[in-house]
């Protein structure tokens, strides 16, 4: 999730490697900086490739702008890729096993790929806090802001909330939520309570506000026993 995260096994992979590639999303991209220091660490240049835009507009289909999207991404990286030599490094922030397009771009360029695990951001939220995701022999879903109401309209109870944008959780007012902003990173912030009494959407700004960027996630638990 941060510098500080960057386990012995992914060490030895980015000293194996000649350089990494970073998606930039806008000139001033904060996430670049914390790639930066982790190339700096291990001696690699950064080879920086302007994200292509996407639909984030609520797209008729979404499936669809998504797969433009991942292939607009495969062409600029492999272009990069192809103009140089030696093996790439991507870091992936948060986790690429979940709700992230590296892995899925980058096999799509035909060329062997080797994930190495660090610290995902569920797990960070969950150390953050203090807490278990689930309850005792229950589970818990892991799903989207997009996904959420018709998840919790179907009967999930107890679930991990991803790709966040600030929405308000209309009608949760009464569950539990653990919530967490930038984790790893130094404007990090942390919440918890009952979704009534926090106001997440407003914390998301303010995070934002401050730093200048915001990446967050939360687990949300029904009141009462989660079954």
């Amino acid at each position: 999730m941060g510098p500080q995260h960057v386990t012995p096994e992914a060490a030895a992979a980015l000293r194996a490697s000649a350089y990494v590639v970073a998606a930039v999303k806008r000139e001033d991209d904060p996430l670049l900086a914390v790639r930066r220091e982790v190339a700096a660490a291990h001696g690699l240049p950064v080879v920086e490739v302007r994200d292509p835009e996407r639909d984030r507009d609520d797209p008729a289909d979404y499936g669809a702008a998504v797969r433009e999207w991942h292939a607009a991404r495969a062409a600029a990286w492999g272009a990069e890729i192809a103009a140089r030599e030696g093996d790439p490094a991507f870091l992936v922030w948060g986790d690429p096993a979940l709700y992230d397009s590296t892995i899925r771009v980058v096999s799509g360029l035909g060329l062997p790929v080797e994930v190495v695990a660090g610290v995902s951001a569920p797990q960070l939220l969950a150390a953050r806090h203090g807490i278990v995701l689930h309850e005792v022999g229950a589970p818990v879903h892991v799903t989207t802001e997009r996904r959420l109401s018709a998840d919790v309209e179907a009967g999930q109870r107890n679930l991990v909330v991803m790709l966040t944008s600030g929405a308000p959780l209309a009608g949760l007012d009464d569950w539990s939520i653990w919530w967490g902003a930038n984790l790893g990173a130094p404007s990090e912030r942390l919440a918890a309570g009952r979704v009534g009494d926090l106001d997440p959407a407003a914390l998301r700004e303010e995070v934002r506000a401050e730093a200048g960027w915001v990446m967050d996630l939360f687990l949300l638990r029904a009141p009462g026993p989660v079954r």
